[in-house]
């Protein structure tokens, strides 16, 4: 579920999704439903598992690592690190990008 992960620039909503499809699994892997009313602190106690957005963090900062100590001219850094200044973007709000996510997850 989370292979490649540390690549996305996760938004809110994809962290919610996966919490959920997480929350999921482990409520199957422990055989409760939701009619059972079990807590998710519960849940995850019961099985041992950090939640999946600390994961998220702590994975992206470990590829932000990697990136760091490349050369500046590897072809990963390149494309991760550097912006293109002179490209037209549209209106409105900005996309997330993976260094605004990074720079979120240091400041946290």
């Amino acid at each position: 579920m989370l292979y490649g992960a540390e690549c996305w620039a996760t938004k809110r909503r994809h962290v919610q999704q996966l919490s959920v499809a997480e929350m999921r699994m482990l409520r199957w892997f422990c055989g409760h439903t939701r009619r059972d009313r079990v807590r998710n602190e519960v849940i995850r106690d019961r099985v041992g598992v950090a939640p999946i957005e600390e994961k998220l963090t702590q994975h992206r900062l470990r590829w932000f690592g990697h990136v760091q100590r490349r050369s500046p001219e590897a072809p990963v850094r390149n494309g991760v690190l550097e912006r293109v200044d002179n490209v037209k973007r549209g209106r409105g709000r900005r996309k997330l990008t993976w260094d605004e996510s990074v720079k979120r997850d240091l400041k946290d």
